[in-house]
């Protein structure tokens, strides 16, 4: 059973489907529902890295999925901005510090040569967590 359940967001309808599912599968278990976002930090080298998203933006994403956790009848028990170059590496990270159980992400309508160029956040998770990941659709 579910203790710890990490749903990793980024504001996109795909992932309020992932925010519904992670919420109803804690409103189930009784698990702590844990939503994050990660803020992509670009530059480095010979420049300073610099976030993607302002604060605000990072508060609006993290606020949203509150929003919707709640209207499932779950209060996040933490909303967790990460900073980093790799997403999926930075949620797979959290997931192995705070123990999580599960991890529930979206994933978006990428096919083709586009999905090859950009790849798969949710696949990367899938392939490098410890836990059980579901991919919301």
């Amino acid at each position: 059973m579910d203790k710890k359940i990490l749903c990793a967001t980024d504001g996109t309808s795909h992932a309020d489907k992932a925010v519904e599912l992670a919420s109803e599968l804690a409103a189930r278990s009784g698990a702590e529902l844990h939503i994050c976002t990660v803020n992509v930090m670009r530059g480095g080298a010979r420049a300073p890295f610099i976030p993607s998203l302002a604060d605000k933006e990072v508060d609006q994403i993290l606020n949203h999925a509150a929003d919707v956790a709640k209207k499932a009848g779950v209060t996040p028990a933490h909303k967790v901005a990460l900073l980093g170059r790799d997403i999926a590496g930075s949620i797979v990270q959290y997931c192995e510090t705070h123990n999580c159980d599960h991890v529930v992400t979206g994933t978006g309508d990428k096919h083709g040569i586009s999905r090859l160029v950009l790849g798969s956040v949710a696949s990367e998770i899938v392939s490098k967590a410890h836990c059980t990941v579901t991919v919301a659709r």
